[in-house]
């Protein structure tokens, strides 16, 4: 759709979702822009060149990045030989055909899997389902990621089969990781595989035995044999061992959103605040944590306040050693806050 502003000067060309909160998301601030084709295979083509020699690391990562790559509600992450993607508005459904054969153009892959299942396309009149578009997709698939391997499961697992927005900070753990590790939210363990490869022991922390099972399977295929695995809720876990006076040298804390909602931002803060300070409290002299939040309603400055709330309330000198925020894969435009969302950082205890 052709957009214009109320003096009718041309703004661009936008996807129209007549039953969403978001009437219109900007395609090309070229009005007279065709989309078509063409159109799309050349705006893939970019977001997949940015992409490039990420593969020499990993086989699995975002390929588009939705406002982020200036293709606004569209996902495609790239698992291996095999795409999922994510098709988030009224208005990019009829683009379907075009995008599949411009993903197959520039990709070539052997097949493309619909994770149509998200909360958000109910808002957008959209049905909910995960559908083959080309190809085949097995139920599960290898991902090697900076000398670690996991199972990811495109039909099923969390987000498009597996979370590939904290790749590059796994790989930081592990080259930091020393000592007695606890990693916490571990789901399949993708923090804790490498923390394993050099802290001394790691125990995986998740209040799902069905996530800890695949995490022990994980482990199993890296021929890794220090890791224990604990089914207990984090808050309660750590006040438990904080009362033992036990110490950790490396924690990982990578809790799910606890703010999805701008209503719930400061029972969110609260309870970020509560698990980062007693995580710093069982921190050995010297001990690290890294830290993280995928939440998008607590912003970069809340994030930072909170952590020096929570280290002022633990009794411990936290030093900041490095800010993080989202990988290559996952670009953030400036200027467009929507599309940034995972805000961490590396902690040291300094006494």
């Amino acid at each position: 759709m052709r957009v214009t502003d109320q003096r009718s000067k041309p703004l661009g060309v936008a996807l129209w979702s007549p039953h969403s909160e978001i009437s219109l998301r900007l395609l090309d601030a070229n009005a007279d822009a065709v989309i078509d084709a063409e159109w799309w295979n050349h705006a893939i083509g970019r977001a997949v060149a940015r992409r490039s020699g990420l593969e020499q690391d990993a086989n699995a990562f975002r390929l588009v990045h939705g406002e982020g790559d200036l293709l606004p509600s569209l996902v495609v992450d790239r698992y291996d030989e095999w795409l999922v993607v994510q098709l988030m508005s009224a208005g990019l459904e009829t683009f379907r055909v075009e995008i599949v054969e411009a993903l197959r153009t520039q990709v070539k892959p052997t097949g493309i899997l619909a994770r149509n299942d998200v909360p958000l396309r109910a808002k957008e009149g959209l049905g909910n389902e995960v559908e083959l578009l080309f190809g085949s997709v097995p139920d599960e698939i290898e991902v090697r990621e900076h000398g670690v391997r996991y199972l990811a499961a495109p039909w099923r697992g969390q987000k498009t089969g597996a979370f590939l927005d904290q790749r590059e900070n796994r790989a930081l753990v592990g080259k930091i990781a020393h000592g007695q590790a606890l990693d916490c939210f571990s789901y399949h363990g993708s923090f804790a595989l490498h923390l394993a490869q050099r802290a001394d022991h790691v125990i995986a922390l998740d209040a799902s035995a069905h996530a800890l099972t695949r995490a022990e399977e994980n482990f199993r295929r890296n021929n890794l044999t220090n890791g224990e695995f604990v089914e207990a809720n984090a808050f309660e876990y750590l006040k438990a061992r904080e009362r033992e006076r036990v110490r950790f040298d490396t924690i990982v804390l990578d809790p799910p959103a606890f703010a999805k909602t701008r209503s719930a931002l400061e029972s969110g803060l609260r309870g970020y605040k509560e698990v980062n300070l007693r995580a710093m409290r069982l921190l050995a002299p010297g001990g690290l944590l890294f830290t993280a939040s995928c939440s998008f309603h607590l912003s970069k400055p809340l994030f930072l306040e909170m952590l020096e709330a929570a280290a002022a309330d633990s009794g411990r000198r936290m030093m900041l050693r490095e800010f993080r925020g989202q990988p290559l894969d996952h670009p953030e435009l400036l200027g467009v806050p929507e599309t940034g969302y995972i805000k961490s950082a590396l902690l040291e205890a300094v006494d």
